[in-house]
């Protein structure tokens, strides 16, 4: 009996794997940041825009991973391949760029987190140096010893950590079903010193993270996926991933809104966590400072597993010889220069970004992350519109392409807002 019920347990997270690590990777300080003080600021009435920002990702993710069952191309490699190799030349200095700047923050974050809870240094600024560079080389090694399964294994520790962390602290400090169906069903934004709005978006648009939706698609194929005939599956487990990804953002808008708190950055999970020992008790706040270490440290696991897969796709394809001396569809090697080189690059190069501040890293980050959306959706449209690369059962219908206009909308605004200001 016992062992009948391991292996519907392995098979369940055979399914809902791949999409339980896209939503953990974009998990990082700036969700658990913005989820809590949006809260403070805005209560429990903005727990719908994080339903919205979950399901803006699952459309463009839903997308991706069509383009890929349907062509047996990652969206890199169709990309590249249909639209010209000027994709990857544009592409390349932009993953470059991100990789810094999201680097930098993980590691500020992780560095944070474990100064917190471990408290050896009596000046945060260098604790937060020595924790984060001590968090990027770990990362490192799990990634360069211990391949894909691994990797597979310590995220799903930290995905638990994380998950039940916030699921438990946020129903200790319950608001009540009443306020929490309309917050969840009645869509308002409190006007609160005009940042209402603000507040609001940044919370809809933080959910999920930005280019790590492209991981995704290496991860299914780690997975065995391929063929239409998997698709209901990439449906499933996605919809899993980001129902757990919308159940921990209004996990922390319902922590942020029960008590008053104030801070920017990584700094303002510390200040949270102080709050929450005043209402819950130490307990409470080491559970919490736990939890927020599982998030930005499974983050910054998958940020450097599968980030440096994208680099070596776009290498390959744009930078070495005609586009039909690569088979579609070849695996990326995991062992070859391109990805270890540039595993090595995200792991060592962002400790730069440690010496400045957190605020101006995720500043940086957020902007250029808001960039990379709406040109996603783009590429959905054009890719994924076409029946003669994707066949007219996987082509977009009608529920893809409004999600993807909206999604494009928002984005597109948000990214405009945000480089106008």
């Amino acid at each position: 009996m016992d062992d009948r019920r391991t292996s519907r347990g392995r098979r369940l997270l055979t399914v809902i794997g791949p999409g339980i690590l896209v939503a953990a990777t974009g998990v990082g300080a700036g969700d658990l940041a913005t989820g809590a003080f949006t809260g403070s600021q805005l209560g429990t009435a903005v727990l719908w825009a994080v339903v919205v920002g979950a399901l803006m990702k699952y459309v463009l993710n839903e997308g991706l991973g069509r383009w890929q069952l349907a062509t047996g191309e990652t969206l890199i490699e169709g990309s590249i391949r249909r639209l010209g190799r000027g994709i990857g030349w544009a592409f390349l200095p932009y993953l470059v760029l991100w990789s810094f700047f999201v680097g930098s923050a993980l590691m500020s974050a992780c560095g944070v987190a474990l100064h917190a809870l471990i408290p050896v240094f009596e000046d945060a600024a260098r604790a937060k140096v020595v924790f984060g560079v001590g968090a990027s080389l770990l990362g490192l090694v799990l990634v360069f010893l211990g391949g894909f399964r691994l990797f597979e294994k310590v995220m799903g520790v930290c995905i638990a950590i994380m998950f039940v962390t916030a699921i438990v602290t946020a129903a200790m400090l319950w608001p009540g079903m009443g306020a929490f169906a309309r917050g969840l069903l009645v869509p308002t934004i409190p006007d609160v010193d005009g940042a209402g709005l603000t507040w609001t978006i940044a919370l809809i648009g933080g959910i999920g993270g930005t280019v790590t939706v492209l991981c995704y698609g290496y991860w299914i194929r780690e997975a065995g996926r391929a063929g239409r005939k998997d698709m209901t599956t990439c449906r499933i487990d996605l919809g899993v991933g980001y129902a757990m990804t919308a159940v921990f953002g209004i996990a922390m808008v319902i922590i942020g809104s029960s008590v008053e708190i104030t801070g920017k950055g990584a700094g303002l999970l510390v200040t949270l966590s102080d709050r929450l020992g005043e209402s819950v008790g130490s307990v409470g706040r080491w559970a919490f400072l736990l939890g927020a270490l599982g998030a930005v440290f499974s983050s910054l696991l998958g940020v450097w597993q599968a980030v440096p897969y994208i680099f070596a796709d776009v290498w390959r394809l744009s930078f070495r010889g005609a586009d039909d001396a690569i088979a579609p569809g070849a695996a990326v090697d995991t062992r070859g220069i391109a990805y270890r080189g540039y595993l090595v690059a995200i792991a060592v190069i962002p400790m730069a970004g440690l010496l400045v501040s957190f605020r101006e890293i995720q500043k940086l980050y957020a902007v250029i992350g808001a960039a990379f959306m709406p040109l996603l959706a783009v590429l959905l449209l054009i890719l994924n519109g076409r029946a003669d690369w994707v066949g007219v059962d996987m082509r977009n219908r009608w529920p893809a392409l409004t999600g993807l206009v909206v999604t494009l909308g928002f984005f597109g605004w948000v990214a405009w807002t945000k480089w106008a200001g």
